[in-house]
């Protein structure tokens, strides 16, 4: 493929602003789609929620943003930045070592404003067709909206790198009886203040940090708060230092008499039902004949979880990867595509991506791993970065960032009250300083 001179990126949140200043580093002319009207995706604070709370309509109204007022990192600053751009402190603003998401945004809008990427975006187009037509050239429809009056426009592009997220379509389990049980269901998407539970007895599922951090902010004003999840880990009891929040096995079923009953043979009647369940990958614009198919979660076939081998490498993905030190991964996936698209980096033949591919299916499923976790790295995160390094030619991942990671992921796991607040700055500054002067 020759080095295309027009790239388009779906998407101005974290992963798209970091395609657009590799791609306009390597000199192809890049153009950004984004729906909102600002930039940072999902790290844009919206107050609104989608007109289903529980995420089940299909044609519901939706709000991009997943972010909840009182919403804190899970990684430590230290490691939010890219690799040659680092989350600074800002003097005047949060200066907490796991800061909130008014200052990951302050941190997209410095970023875009030091490399001019502000002017590479076309806000209010919501991008609706993405589809290759003929050899080597992309459709790209998108619309836009005027008062009253909603226009359709197209346009032609040699690449397009797909960004828009995965944190906004909810994926919310099946509960035996729901249909008939008369309680407010909502999922983590939409919640933004515990406000709305105040009294209320709420069931949360879920074991993860959106369900630790809202069942915490939740309490504050709740009755009860009911925490249920199908993990093994899980302890039947009520939540040392908490008056109202007690753990379950999973819920078994409910009734239209407002009843819960849990797995582990209790049971409650209950307001709500909060699921803290996850996302679902969620392409809809995206035109591939069955080439790219999502099933259970499982976008594929992608060669290290970026390209498509058949359609490599004019459509790729970025940030499709979980459990991870995000932004790092994120900027180097981007650094890969761009040395790619511009000839620097040759992928291997589409047969042996295709190898590649089919090899880590086989190794997921010998290893019990289930689909839909496909792209969690499986405790391989630092191979991850470390081999998307050595692709962009950079030196691989600093063993501090490594160290640090480690122990931010083992502080989220134990579940402990307040555990942001009571990291050990002064060790790890330490640490750094000595990484610093090895050098």
């Amino acid at each position: 493929m020759p080095v295309p001179r027009r790239t388009a990126v779906v998407g101005a949140g974290i992963a798209g602003l970091a395609m657009a200043r590799e791609l306009h580093r390597q000199g192809i002319e890049v153009v950004v789609f984004e729906k909102g009207d600002d930039l940072g995706g999902t790290w844009n604070y919206d107050p609104r929620i989608d007109s289903d709370p529980a995420g089940l309509e299909p044609t519901r109204e939706v709000v991009h943003s997943s972010v909840y007022l009182s919403l804190r990192t899970n990684l430590p600053r230290q490691i939010m930045g890219f690799v040659d751009y680092p989350f600074r402190e800002d003097e005047d603003g949060d200066r907490r070592t796991f800061p909130g998401h008014k200052e990951v945004l302050r941190f997209v809008n410095e970023f875009a404003e030091e490399f001019g990427l502000r002017g590479m975006v076309r806000f209010g187009s919501e991008v609706v067709r993405v589809e290759r037509v003929g050899t080597g050239l992309w459709l790209v429809e998108w619309k836009t909206k005027r008062s009253e009056e909603v226009l359709v426009s197209k346009e032609m592009f040699e690449a397009v790198v797909v960004c828009n997220g995965h944190f906004t379509q909810p994926r919310v389990p099946t509960i035996p009886g729901i249909e008939k049980w008369p309680g407010y269901q909502i999922h983590s998407h939409n919640y933004r203040v515990p406000e709305t539970f105040r009294d209320k007895v709420v069931v949360i599922i879920g074991f993860a940090a959106s369900a630790f951090d809202i069942s915490r902010d939740v309490a504050k004003v709740a009755k009860e708060v009911h925490v249920a999840s199908r993990s093994p880990e899980v302890m039947v009891m009520k939540v040392p230092n908490h008056d109202n929040i007690w753990q379950h096995k999973m819920v078994k079923y409910v009734t239209e008499e407002s009843l819960v009953a849990f797995e582990d043979g209790s049971s409650i009647h209950a307001d709500v039902m909060f699921y803290c369940t996850g996302y679902t990958y969620h392409f809809p614009f995206l035109e591939t004949n069955g080439i790219v198919t999502i099933e259970d979660n499982r976008v594929g076939p992608l060669y290290k979880h970026v390209f498509p081998p058949s359609l490599a490498p004019s459509l790729s993905f970025i940030g499709l990867t979980e459990k991870d030190i995000i932004f790092q991964m994120t900027d180097l996936q981007c650094k890969w595509v761009a040395r790619v698209l511009s000839g620097k980096v040759q992928l291997p033949s589409e047969k042996e991506m295709m190898t590649s591919v089919e090899e880590y299916y086989q190794w997921m499923e010998k290893n019990g791993y289930p689909k839909h976790t496909t792209h969690h790295l499986h405790f391989k995160e630092v191979e991850y970065c470390n081999w998307l390094a050595a692709e962009a030619g950079l030196p691989p991942v600093e063993d501090w960032k490594e160290r640090m990671y480690v122990e931010s992921i083992k502080s989220v796991f134990s579940m402990k009250d307040n555990y942001r607040d009571q990291w050990d700055d002064a060790y790890w500054d330490a640490i750094i300083k000595e990484a610093s002067l090895s050098k």
